[in-house]
C-alpha cells in the first residue's frame, strides 16, 4: 500500500472512532480554600455563605470557594501548624496583628510584586487600613474590614459636673479631673477608665500628644518612644492616675462595661462593639460619643481590624480574583449590613454605612494608625506594659522608663 493510501486509511479510522466515542471534557474548575474567623452562627458567616460566595462563583464559573470557619485563636494556631505540613489555605482572613509573624515565616505572597494590578485594586481601599498590610516595604494582604476607638461618655455624669465632652487634650486633662471624686452616694468615681496599659490602650494618647513609637521604617525606637512628646503623654497619664482620676487596669478594678453602666466611670475610649455590650447589659444608661481629643499630633486613635492574605501555596490567579471580590464595593457593603466597617472607599459612602450604628467611627478610622507591623510587636507590647506600670506606680520617671524601653525595643527591632 502506498504511503499516502496508508495515511488516508489511518485518518478514516480515527474519524470513525471519534464519531462513535465522544471526547471526555476536562474539568478545569479550580477550588480555593478560604479560612476565616467569622463565627459559624453569625450574620457575617450567613452573608458570606449565602450571598457573597454564590455571587462570586456565578461571576467566576471556573472557580469554587471552600470556606471554613474557625475560632479566632484556633485560626492563628492552625495556620502555624499548617505551614509546617504545607497544608495552608489559599487565602485567609487574618487579624492585622498576625501578618508580621506570618510574613517573617515566609508563607505570604507579596501582592505588590506578583499582582500587576495591585496598585489599582489597593487604591480603592483606605490608606490607613492598607498600612496594616505593609511590612518591610511590601504589601502582603488587602485590608478587609477595620475598626477604631472613640470616646464614650456618661451623659448624666457630665451634666452633673457641668462639663462637655473634651475636644482638646488640655480640656481632656481638666475634664477627667473634674469628673473624678465621690458621687452623691459617697462612692468613688473616676473620670476615665483604661482597662490595660498595652499599645492598644496607650498608643492613641502618645500619638495625639505628638509622640511616636519608632521611626517610619520601624527599625529604630530611640528618639521616638523616648521623645519629649511621648514622655509628656506618659507623664500626663501617670499624673492623672496618681490624682485618682484614671483607673481600670489594676487587678480587682470594676470591669469597664459595669463601671460605665453603673456611673462609676465617666468616660472611656472604646470601639463599636461597646454599643452592643451596653445595649445588652445596661440598656437604660444614657451616653454620647465623641472623637478622641486632639493634641499636638491631632486626634489619632488606634486602628484594628482584619486583612485578607494569600499564602504562597495558593492557586494565585483564582485567589487574587476572590480577594478582589471580597474587598469590592458590593461585598463590603453587604458585610457592612452585618456590622463590619468597610475599607472600600466607595462602600464607605453608601447609605448603608452612613445609617449604621458605627457611623461615628468613620471619621476616626480616616486618621487612626496601626501599631508597628513588625514580627517583634508582641514582645515590644509586653515591654511597653512593664514600662507603663513602672511609671504609674512611681517606681520610675516617665523619662527613665521610656529610655530603657527605647533600648529594649532597639534590640527587638534588629
Amino acid at each position: 500500500m502506498h504511503t499516502f493510501t496508508r495515511f488516508l486509511a489511518v485518518m478514516l479510522a480515527c474519524i470513525m472512532v471519534m464519531s462513535v466515542c465522544p471526547a471526555v471534557a476536562e474539568d478545569t474548575t479550580v477550588t480555593i480554600s478560604f479560612w476565616h474567623h467569622y463565627s459559624a452562627q453569625s450574620a457575617e458567616n450567613e452573608t458570606l455563605m449565602n450571598v457573597l460566595i454564590p455571587a462570586f462563583e456565578a461571576e467566576n464559573p471556573g472557580i469554587k470557594v471552600n470556606a471554613v470557619s474557625h475560632e479566632w485563636a484556633e485560626l492563628h494556631d492552625k495556620i502555624l501548624v499548617s505551614a509546617n505540613s504545607n497544608a495552608l489555605p489559599d487565602v485567609a482572613r487574618c487579624d492585622i496583628a498576625w501578618l508580621p509573624e506570618f510574613q517573617k515565616m515566609g508563607i505570604l505572597v507579596a501582592l505588590d510584586e506578583e499582582m500587576p494590578d495591585f496598585t489599582d485594586v489597593s487604591g480603592r481601599l483606605l490608606d490607613s487600613a492598607m498600612s496594616t498590610t505593609r511590612i518591610g516595604g511590601h504589601s502582603y494582604a488587602l485590608a478587609l474590614n477595620t475598626n477604631s476607638k472613640i470616646v464614650f461618655y456618661n451623659t448624666a455624669m457630665l451634666e452633673a459636673a457641668d462639663v462637655k465632652a473634651p475636644s482638646t487634650m488640655d480640656e481632656w486633662v481638666e475634664t477627667v479631673k473634674k469628673l473624678s471624686g465621690e458621687n452623691a452616694d459617697g462612692q468613688q468615681v473616676w473620670g476615665w477608665n483604661e482597662p490595660a496599659l498595652a499599645g492598644w490602650n496607650i498608643c492613641p494618647l502618645i500619638w495625639s500628644f505628638g509622640g511616636s513609637l519608632t521611626n517610619e521604617e520601624q527599625t529604630k525606637a530611640t528618639g521616638y518612644i523616648n521623645s519629649p512628646a511621648t514622655v509628656k503623654a506618659v507623664e500626663t497619664f501617670a499624673e492623672l492616675v496618681k490624682a485618682g482620676a484614671i483607673t481600670g487596669f489594676n487587678a480587682g478594678d470594676i470591669p469597664m462595661t459595669d463601671g460605665f453602666g453603673t456611673g462609676r466611670y465617666a468616660m472611656m475610649l472604646e470601639g463599636p462593639w461597646k454599643s452592643a455590650e451596653l445595649a445588652g447589659a445596661y440598656p437604660d444608661v444614657s451616653y454620647g460619643t465623641a472623637p478622641l481629643p486632639a493634641g499636638e499630633g491631632g486626634s489619632i486613635s488606634v486602628l484594628g481590624g482584619e486583612d485578607i492574605a494569600m499564602f504562597n501555596t495558593a492557586s494565585k490567579e483564582a485567589a487574587w480574583k476572590f480577594m478582589q471580590f471580597m474587598t469590592s464595593e458590593y461585598a463590603e457593603t453587604e458585610m457592612a449590613k452585618c456590622g463590619q466597617i468597610p475599607v472600600n472607599k466607595a462602600a464607605l459612602e453608601s447609605d448603608t454605612v452612613k445609617a449604621a450604628d458605627y457611623a461615628p467611627f468613620i471619621d476616626a478610622i480616616q486618621t487612626a494608625r496601626a501599631r508597628p507591623t513588625v514580627a517583634a510587636w508582641s514582645e515590644m507590647d509586653n515591654e511597653l506594659q512593664v514600662a507603663m506600670h513602672a511609671v504609674v506606680s512611681g517606681e520610675k520617671t516617665a523619662q527613665e522608663a521610656m529610655d530603657e524601653l527605647a533600648a529594649a525595643w532597639d534590640l527587638l527591632l534588629k
